[in-house]
């Protein structure tokens, strides 16, 4: 059977493993599991993978189960989508789902559910949304339960077979992690401070634009860079999309945004925010990415901020695996906001420890570079050909405009030529673009030490 969990407590989670476990301790086997992500807290499923209890995921990895993945321990071969190419594939039945278990920060005994209060309060639910529509069972786990109704109700108690009362369901404190909080190396500052710049340059930064930006350290320095131009001009954004932070809750409440237009909560503030502003909205991977439906929100994005583990000279970017051939991320909405925004800007280091992140082929295409139209490193910015209107903008500017061959070339002046990762035969793992197109797999990674173990991680 094909069990699926959303990601909305992050590494607070606590229903995950609980669940998977009680389930494994009856004698049930060869499982599918679908989460829309996992992360650190997750890895005692490790030994189920190895044991077969879960036989494949199809859902975003972190950490120990994307290396056990990579070094082939997972017996089926994972299926990696975006938010929204999840979303779709639940819809039309490629991913069909045998039980939905779902977290509830609040619910009512109907099994009308929110994350706006109670002890486990998260946020949104709205990646949950799709599974507790087509599931063919869904329970709603909770350690709030309130009197009818629940409201207002991310998740719809005509949707709900059952709903569990437990002592908690996580810890809200790890929903943000050092990955979401505000850069302080200087590398990373500059590399904002010029994000923001050939923003404001060419001509993206004016009244009403509508933006996204991840919550990694240097997208959240984009943020607060774009902000003290808007303050400057006198302008406002018409609204912010994807998950929130407590950077763009402060900058609602200073009326530099129109709205936030919110999927997660990537931290405590963001949390408070949804349930205290008006114009703090939740939404769900149908309304904001969905690749074939009807409207996309983030179709109505001028601007994308996004990173990458990789890029190569053909601006493909890869999310999912390191230059070591691992599989340790997720794709997230990265390909949805990359594809539906005017203007898409992978912000990077030109190096990390000492690997290069520009290369002639990435390692795995996570993002076609078609869509991909602005790289800045601290080196400088490369503009995809594609895109002559922005470079002769950037030259104009008088921006440190670079061919992405020259940059790659400054990176291994300084770390050498990286070497490439050696793979066997067997695909562990297939990476869907949003519309269910294979774009890529991910092989299993030959052993050094030819143990199976992942000492280098």
């Amino acid at each position: 059977m094909t069990i699926s969990f959303h990601h909305h407590l992050r590494d607070g989670d606590a229903v995950v493993n609980e669940a998977v476990g009680r389930i494994a301790a009856r004698g049930f086997g060869d499982l599918v599991l679908a989460p829309t992500a996992l992360f650190p807290t997750h890895d005692p499923l490790v030994p189920l993978v190895e044991s077969g209890v879960i036989a494949r995921i199809e859902g975003s990895m972190n950490g120990s189960l994307g290396a056990a993945c990579t070094r082939g321990a997972m017996r089926g071969t994972a299926v990696l989508r975006s938010h929204g190419g999840r979303a779709r594939a639940v819809e039309r039945g490629e991913l069909p789902i045998d039980l939905a278990i779902i977290a509830a920060p609040a619910a009512d005994s109907f099994g009308n559910a929110n994350g706006r209060e109670g002890p486990s309060a998260c946020g949104p639910l709205g990646y949950a949304l799709p599974d507790s529509i087509h599931a063919r069972q869904v329970v709603v786990v909770t350690d709030h339960l309130v009197p009818y109704p629940c409201a207002p109700r991310s998740i719809a108690g005509g949707d709900v077979d059952f709903v569990l009362l437990v002592d908690s369901i996580g810890d809200p404190s790890r929903i943000a992690s050092g990955t979401t909080r505000l850069t302080r190396s200087p590398v990373q500052l500059l590399i904002a401070e010029m994000t923001a710049s050939i923003v404001e340059e060419v001509g993206i930064l004016r009244e009403g634009f509508a933006f996204q930006a991840g919550a990694g350290g240097i997208s959240l320095a984009v943020v607060a860079r774009l902000a003290e131009r808007m303050r400057k001009r006198g302008i406002r954004a018409s609204f912010a999309h994807g998950g929130a932070t407590g950077v763009l809750v402060n900058l609602l409440k200073e009326g530099l945004l129109g709205s936030i237009v919110d999927l997660q909560s990537f931290d405590l503030e963001a949390v408070r925010s949804l349930s205290e502003h008006p114009r703090h909205i939740e939404s769900n991977p149908f309304d904001s990415y969905g690749p074939q439906g009807r409207g996309c929100a983030a179709s109505m994005l001028d601007l994308a901020v996004l990173g990458a583990t990789e890029i190569d000279l053909d601006f493909n970017v890869n999310v999912n695996t390191h230059s070591d051939g691992r599989l340790l991320h997720g794709i997230g909405g990265h390909q949805d906001a990359a594809a539906s925004a005017r203007c898409c800007i992978v912000t990077a280091p030109s190096f990390r420890r000492r690997i290069p992140i520009i290369r002639e082929r990435v390692t795995t295409v996570s993002c076609p570079g078609e869509v991909v139209d602005v790289l800045v490193t601290e080196r400088g910015i490369a503009v995809n050909p594609r895109r002559p209107d922005l470079l002769e903008r950037a030259i104009r500017a008088g921006l440190p405009v670079k061919p992405i061959q020259d940059l790659m070339r400054a990176a291994r002046d300084i770390t050498g030529v990286p070497e490439d990762p050696r793979f066997d035969e067997r695909v562990v793992a297939v990476v869907e673009w949003r519309d269910g197109t294979v774009i890529d797999v991910i092989r299993k990674v030959e052993s050094e030490t030819g143990s199976g173990k992942d000492e280098a991680i």
